[in-house]
């Protein structure tokens, strides 16, 4: 089961802070799914995480309808998440997904301080037309 958007760090704080510190007593590295906010990085930031993931499903939906406008205006608002997650901690990996599809992660791929994408479900499913090479 997925989120059609990220998670409200931002309401959960005390008790993401407490859960994740006990991952990372164990060795598990945490990520957490977000929406592109500057509030929802800070969330995150606070309550220790090691890694963001930057919720790009309205960027997707807008590749789909072709819709150029907010296309332009979901992809300006994920690189400014980006820009403010690397300026308040260097040491955060920045990941991006949701949605993401052949047609459309090329303008995602390019913005700089992003890790890793997630566009597996994508090519998997397109793997059955033209096959994983």
């Amino acid at each position: 089961m997925t989120t059609e958007g990220g998670l409200d760090v931002a309401k959960q704080i005390t008790w993401l802070t407490e859960y994740i510190g006990k991952l990372q007593a164990a060795g598990i590295k945490v990520s957490l799914f977000i929406d592109p906010e500057e509030k929802q990085i800070a969330a995150a930031i606070e309550c220790g995480a090691d890694a963001v993931e930057l919720y790009t499903g309205a960027y997707a939906e807008a590749s789909l309808v072709a819709n150029i406008d907010m296309q332009n205006a979901e992809l300006k608002r994920i690189k400014q998440a980006v820009a403010t997650a690397q300026r308040s901690d260097h040491q955060l990996l920045i990941n991006a997904g949701h949605g993401l599809t052949r047609d459309n992660v090329n303008a995602i791929a390019q913005i700089e301080d992003v890790y890793e994408l997630n566009i597996c479900h994508a090519l998997i499913a397109d793997a059955i037309f033209v096959g994983l090479e």
